[in-house]
């Protein structure tokens, strides 16, 4: 499960700087702007080399999954890398004025999925010495935080006409305007999100309910990852991510908690039934 996490952290490391290279800041202006004037372009590019260097120490630490030390630089530039982007959430830029500000989230949105990288930082620092049940939560963290606060969006009208694009472009979601208009269809996403990390989240008290919460909540993830085929504004160029792309390719990262959050969930099973 740890070799596959960061099989999915490289790869969306490695499109993320391919992307940043051809101009594809993602929601780096409001990040930017929270700290400094400088233009988005120049610290993008400064940015970039620091992307590359997160993916050849993933690198590193697939070569050597045994040994501590790869695995504690990842750790530590997972940190580094995460660090800025949420910093930045305390700024006003990241939430909708017009709307009241603080919950209601715009480009704030591809900035709260950063927690996923630290939580996948700390399991990793903490890997020799961690109980099964730390690891279960500590990964279910980002992915409850995201399917609550993203989700919760659903149910406003300026996120419902939002999605509109991504949704009746999917085979997977389109469907739903056929049953509803878009706000019911929105809100029928959001219920979907909230019943997946309630059920998740009780699936490890209740061992029955840990496999329907895995499925839904991974699902979550997993749609969002189709996108990358079906949305036609995901890709500028082959292997160029658009904003929206590099908004999208973040959910691996969810995807990579996902397979952590499930080792331990076995582990911890194991040694309550032994």
């Amino acid at each position: 499960m740890l070799q596959a996490a960061l099989i999915l952290i490289a790869l969306s490391a490695a499109l993320m700087a391919w992307s940043f290279q051809a101009g594809q800041y993602g929601a780096f202006s409001a990040i930017v702007a929270y700290f400094t004037e400088v233009s988005p372009g120049l610290l993008a590019q400064l940015a970039q080399p620091q992307i590359w260097l997160l993916w050849t120490v993933v690198l590193l630490a697939l070569l050597g999954l045994r040994w501590r030390l790869p695995q504690q630089l990842l750790a530590l530039s997972l940190v580094l890398f995460s660090i800025l982007p949420l910093i930045s959430l305390f700024g006003a830029q990241h939430y909708i004025a017009s709307l009241g500000g603080f919950p209601i989230i715009g480009s704030g949105q591809g900035v709260i999925k950063f927690v996923a990288l630290v939580a996948l930082a700390i399991t990793l620092w903490r890997w020799p010495v961690s109980s099964a049940a730390e690891r279960f939560w500590l990964n279910y963290l980002p992915v409850g935080l995201v399917l609550l606060w993203i989700g919760g969006m659903k149910f406003l009208p300026f996120e419902a006409k939002g999605i509109v694009d991504l949704v009746s472009s999917s085979p997977l979601l389109s469907w739903l305007y056929l049953l509803a208009d878009e706000q019911t269809a929105s809100d029928l996403i959001g219920l979907f999100d909230w019943l997946a990390l309630l059920l998740l989240a009780a699936g490890y008290r209740w061992p029955r309910l840990f496999v329907p919460g895995f499925l839904l909540c991974g699902s979550v993830f997993v749609t969002t990852q189709t996108f990358l085929v079906s949305f036609p504004d995901a890709w500028t160029a082959p292997a160029v991510l658009s904003s929206s792309g590099v908004f999208i390719i973040k959910d691996l990262w969810f995807i990579a908690n996902m397979l952590l959050l499930a080792q331990a969930w076995r582990q911890g099973a194991a040694a309550r039934s032994a």
